[in-house]
């Protein structure tokens, strides 16, 4: 059974998507538009204006006017914690729609982005406008040695930090930006967002709600484009105060170089490889728990548990349980019901995936489950468990961002936590046992942002995520994301 398309979803992808700029949708100033593909089928979905460096001005201009000179930083956070909520019921009153769009454009089963995607974008806006009116400094005490005896009245404020641009990609669009904008504006900055150019559509549809709900010209901004050009202008822009990325540890890298110009704050929710333990004594769940560790999302998920570490006297039944759910797996369309896993979301992408495939083998690891392409169009990857692997090899150490698992037994617990640190990345970790004490015990020494004890792939609007090592700089979510959109002021006055 397929899924009809809403009308309203018909015609946004029948029409050509122009930049949102001061509350103005526009050409890009070049004229010039490219085309996204469905993964599914490979064929053109929609054409989407490419803004460039000239475009990227047009925006940062707006959000600083709309910042500097208000309506945005004259409202009341009152005033901006209902809009914010706003657009958060917005969404969820066009959930089918906003749904069907990310099935197309990204591939992913219609299914998981009406339950999940969309569902928590709205959650992450309405959880962020309640925070508008909770941002607070401090009063301080002072001691001053070399003054004796005077008195002083002393206090901090936390105040927007200005202008952000923010780069997002293409695993989970729609939630990206609302990962994004909804702490942005909660504490009054304004933004220029840019999609990423393989998934664009939901971003476009949701500048639509956001000016539905009556956001102020300028205050976001979404400029369409190529990461080259659209994405390190705004990383390079002078009048940008702080960008903000999630993608792969390698282009954040380029971020970072780009910010320097100007010293802009950056935070940065990178890549990861992240190792997921499976003790003797742990239940039954740890099979499906695990393979959805590493197939949910289609692996495209930058804390997928892709190391898969098994007690020696389990690894046969895990391991082999993981790999039966992987050949259970049907591929397909995601606007098909019965889908379970679509394609990869590009070309690219798909190629990419492949190529570690083959490195796989040409370095000796044995394909339990998968190993391969699947059908005669579209971009789909087989579900992959590999096995016969070792730490020098390249589907090991590097980050695939598909759905391919790599599985390891293991015996000497005293090296375990060294072996599951041993990766340039630290966004995520998993640990099914039964002994929960020794599941803490493990945590405390995993160099990771977040750490699954019996679950896997837990995300909250409240639960702060991010990564160590290579996996970035701050935090998404919870009340710890405040503090990358905000500057702190102390002021200090002698009575």
């Amino acid at each position: 059974m397929t899924v009809t398309l809403d009308k309203n979803t018909e015609a946004f992808i029948a029409t050509p998507r122009q930049l949102f700029i001061n509350g103005q949708w526009t050409d890009a100033a070049s004229g010039k538009t490219f085309e996204t593909p469905n993964p599914a089928t490979g064929e053109t979905l929609a054409r989407i204006a490419e803004g460039n460096a000239e475009d990227i001005n047009r925006a940062v201009r707006a959000a600083r006017s709309a910042f500097d000179d208000g309506p945005w930083s004259k409202m009341t956070p009152s005033e901006r914690g209902r809009l914010i909520w706003k657009i958060g019921d917005l969404i969820y009153e066009h959930l089918d729609e906003l749904a069907q769009l990310e099935s197309l454009d990204n591939g992913k089963p219609y299914a998981v982005a009406k339950v999940a995607d969309v569902s928590l974008s709205a959650d992450m806006f309405q959880y962020m406008a309640g925070w508008a009116t909770k941002i607070e400094g401090n009063t301080i005490n002072i001691s001053v040695p070399y003054m004796p005896g005077a008195n002083f009245h002393c206090y901090t404020l936390r105040e927007p930090v200005g202008v952000v641009g923010q780069i997002i990609p293409w695993n989970f669009p729609l939630l990206m930006a609302a990962w994004k904008l909804a702490p942005a504006l909660a504490t009054g900055c304004t933004v220029v967002l840019k999609p990423a150019e393989q998934t664009s559509l939901t971003a476009l549809r949701l500048a639509e709600l956001m000016a539905e709900a009556g956001l102020p010209d300028g205050v976001v901004n979404v400029v369409t484009g190529f990461g080259e050009t659209a994405g390190g202008a705004l990383a390079a822009h002078p009048d940008v105060d702080k960008v903000a990325f999630t993608g792969s540890t390698e282009v954040g890298k380029l971020i970072v170089h780009a910010a320097a110009g100007n010293l802009k704050k950056v935070s940065l929710e990178l890549g990861g490889k992240s190792p997921n333990i499976v003790f003797e004594d742990a239940e039954d769940a740890a099979v499906e728990g695990s393979a959805n560790a590493i197939f949910f999302n289609h692996g495209q998920c930058c804390v997928a548990g892709s190391r898969l570490f098994v007690h020696q006297n389990r690894f046969d039944d895990v391991v082999g349980g993981v790999a039966e759910i992987a050949k259970s797996i049907k591929l397909g369309s995601g606007l098909e019901l019965s889908t379970q896993m679509g394609p990869m979301v590009s070309e690219e992408q798909f190629k990419r995936v492949n190529s570690f495939l083959e490195s796989g083998k040409t370095e000796g690891a044995t394909a339990l489950a998968g190993g391969g392409t699947f059908g005669e169009r579209g971009f789909f990857i087989e579900p992959t468990v590999l096995i016969n692997t070792h730490g020098e090899m390249k589907v090991v150490r590097e980050e695939i961002f598909g759905p391919v698992v790599v599985a390891e037994p293991f015996s000497d617990l005293d090296d375990l936590a060294a072996k599951a640190n041993d990766t340039p990345y630290g966004l995520g970790a998993g640990i099914w046992t039964q002994d929960i004490s020794k599941a803490h015990a493990l945590a405390k020494k995993l160099r990771a942002g977040s750490v699954y004890v019996n679950c896997y792939n837990i995300f909250d609007a409240a639960l702060p995520f991010g990564g160590y090592k290579q996996s970035g700089w701050g935090r998404e979510m919870g009340h710890e994301v405040l503090e990358a959109y905000t500057e702190v002021k102390a002021v200090t006055t002698l009575l």
